[in-house]
């Protein structure tokens, strides 16, 4: 076995599965010892205002950009075509909205980075895990966006590669071969992306499984407001006052 397959089976074989079992593993491992720990560690008292655009944009960008991985990767170009929408429009429609997401990605990512870094009291709070984090972040985030703003001009059809090895992984078979013909950048977002998985149990990402569902069928909690009363004069009120001595 030559340097290069045996680099291509450690990237493409054993880091998948091995980030998985430490993803799986770890996230076990940290519910039984760190529950306490078990928090995004917010930040929010230390300051808001950055907080308040930079969270929600890059949340919900990110839901969207996963709802596109999951379209063009986890489903088959054939089912996509079985219903009857055409390659050409796919192509379109996954750059535009891809390039939407990304835009609005890398917003609300600089936020909440340039947030960490500059504001001191969250900066103090801010660990040598979650720097780690963030800077796998970035590069996920950079080397899924250049992909797809490429793919406007000139389209790779990562569906036939890309897509056909990382389903394989989930029926233990998968091809190695179509990820050492993928352009360098599609192996390095794919790699940068197992790596997360495998930190993500020792980081502030845990919180992303503690999302409180059950709020949708607690019953629902009722305010009731009090009229401001003035307090009552000394003697005049439920209470008295009393000669010392004498019982109650």
């Amino acid at each position: 076995m030559n340097d290069v397959s045996t680099w291509a089976i450690l990237l493409w074989v054993v880091l998948p599965y091995a980030a998985l079992a430490i993803f799986i593993v770890g996230h076990i491992w940290r519910w039984k010892y760190d529950q306490f720990g078990w928090t995004s560690r917010s930040t929010q008292l230390q300051e808001r205002k950055m907080l308040k655009w930079g969270a929600p944009l890059f949340h919900y960008a990110t839901f969207a950009a996963i709802g596109g991985h999951v379209l063009g990767i986890l489903i088959p170009a054939r089912w996509v075509s079985g219903i009857g929408i055409s390659e050409h429009f796919y192509h379109w429609f996954a750059a535009i909205a891809g390039n939407i997401a990304a835009v609005l990605v890398i917003i609300g990512v600089v936020v909440l980075a340039a947030r960490r870094m500059f504001v001191a009291r969250v900066r103090s709070a801010t660990t040598g895990v979650d720097y780690l984090a963030l800077i796998l972040l970035l590069i996920i985030i950079l080397t899924g966006i250049v992909p797809t703003v490429v793919n406007l001009f000139d389209a790779y059809d990562y569906r036939q590669t890309v897509s056909l090895w990382f389903r394989g992984l989930f029926s233990l078979n998968p091809d190695v071969s179509v990820m050492t013909t993928a352009p360098f950048i599609y192996q390095l977002h794919a790699a940068s992306a197992w790596l997360i998985w495998a930190v993500w149990p020792f980081t502030r990402l845990v919180h992303a499984w503690s999302y409180p569902l059950w709020y949708l069928w607690r019953p629902y909690v009722v305010f009731r407001s009090r009229r401001a009363k003035a307090p009552s004069e000394p003697g005049t009120g439920g209470r008295k006052w009393r000669r010392i001595g004498v019982p109650y």
